[in-house]
């Protein structure tokens, strides 16, 4: 999603959301000088990619390091 510097000071709260589930570009005369970003969004992804294949009761970071030691 693309948006104005000054739609960003507008609606901040909305953005801050919105950048939880994707990234926003925020554009000053028509070039983008930002990017906002999820910092967790590579354990969103593996989290996705584990979704179905790990057991309930084991956590992100378990299975993070078991994969680790199977490199």
């Amino acid at each position: 999603m693309s948006i104005t510097a000054t739609e960003l000071k507008q609606n901040l709260s909305k953005y801050l959301l919105m950048a939880e589930q994707e990234d926003v570009y925020i554009t000053r005369n028509g070039k983008v000088v930002a990017k906002l970003t999820n910092p967790y969004q590579d354990r969103v992804d593996m989290a996705k990619s584990l979704f179905g294949i790990l057991p309930k009761n084991m956590t992100i970071d378990e299975a993070h390091r078991e994969r680790l030691e199977r490199i």
